[in-house]
């Protein structure tokens, strides 16, 4: 849907944000920031300007090389009880095979013969981190899914979960754009034993982590479930974002705008054209879609994948 030439880096994105007069925790996805397109492109090596940004209402996080989206990635977040931080945060390693440290947190305690500050190896079948990490500061880490269900859920204790295939991918992507001292074979290593690998990053990257439910994007309004019930799925709410991104809503009334929040839950969204929206038809032009493909679905394309290597 959002294609084209026009470039717009998440870090120009949150200079715009900081000023707006609306809401400062906007999507950079957003036509106000992109201009209604994003240019997407390969990962080129040794070019060090990557960025990760997590829209978390969407289930979804982004690698970005240049302003340019290279890969975007299902995932899952933070329960209701454990919600994921909201704001900017900073990696400065990744780690294969991690240890895991269990938080003095109600989440620990609830496990069976796991100390809160214990150190957990990799080899340890306690450990629920996987295969790997990538930490963002105060505890948050971006690590392996339990299962591919974890994908659009919320599910863990603040943190981010991806398929192992997918943060693999990822952490691929990012030594070889940052030229990081861990050889390919290092790698492949640590992926069939528990032996531990770090690669430091000489400069941190920035993980900018939002929580935007409603958002135009590519000429398209997209609204996606407040699954921390933060309050921000209301008429009101969503009158301002139309009408800040420059969409003419006078033919919509606010029975229509309640009408359109009503078919968003927590396992889909709501999209339509601005197009539908000026012409009066924001209701009947309207798609509801899944937030994320079927766990069924990519656990056949996972699968493929390996039959493939």
């Amino acid at each position: 849907m959002l294609v084209g030439a026009v470039s717009f880096g998440a870090q120009a994105a949150r200079a715009q944000q900081s000023a707006s007069p609306y809401r400062s925790n906007e999507s950079v996805r957003s036509d106000k920031f992109t201009g209604g397109r994003i240019e997407r492109a390969q990962l080129v090596a040794g070019e060090p300007d990557i960025e990760i940004t997590v829209d978390v209402p969407a289930f979804r996080l982004t690698l970005w090389q240049n302003g340019k989206e290279v890969k975007t990635y299902a995932v899952g977040v933070g329960r209701k009880d454990f919600p994921i931080s909201i704001g900017e945060k900073q990696a400065s390693e990744i780690i294969w095979n991690p240890d895991w440290i269990p938080p003095n947190s109600e989440w620990v305690t609830g496990r069976k013969g796991v100390k809160a500050g214990e150190v957990i190896r990799a080899s340890d079948p306690r450990n629920p981190l996987g295969k790997l990490k990538i930490p963002l500061g105060y505890g948050y880490l971006i690590h392996q899914a339990a299962a591919p269900t974890d994908l659009g859920n919320l599910v863990s204790h603040g943190c981010i979960r991806m398929l192992r295939t997918d943060l693999y991918d990822l952490a691929e992507k990012i030594v070889a754009a940052r030229g990081l001292p861990v050889s390919a074979k290092k790698i492949a290593n640590a992926k069939v034993t528990k032996n531990t690998v770090v690669a430091k990053l000489d400069e941190p990257l920035a993980v900018d982590i939002n929580y935007d439910t409603q958002v135009v994007e590519g000429g398209y309004l997209h609204l996606y479930p407040d699954v921390y019930e933060r309050g921000t799925n209301t008429v009101a709410a969503l009158r301002a974002e139309l009408t800040s991104s420059g969409v003419d809503a006078s033919a919509l009334d606010d029975a229509t705008l309640k009408a359109m929040l009503a078919r968003v839950n927590a396992k889909q969204k709501y999209v339509v054209s601005v197009e539908s929206i000026t012409a009066g038809r924001a209701l009947t032009d309207g798609r509801v879609l899944p937030l994320v493909g079927s766990p069924a679905a990519k656990k056949k394309a996972v699968a493929a994948k390996r039959r493939a290597a």
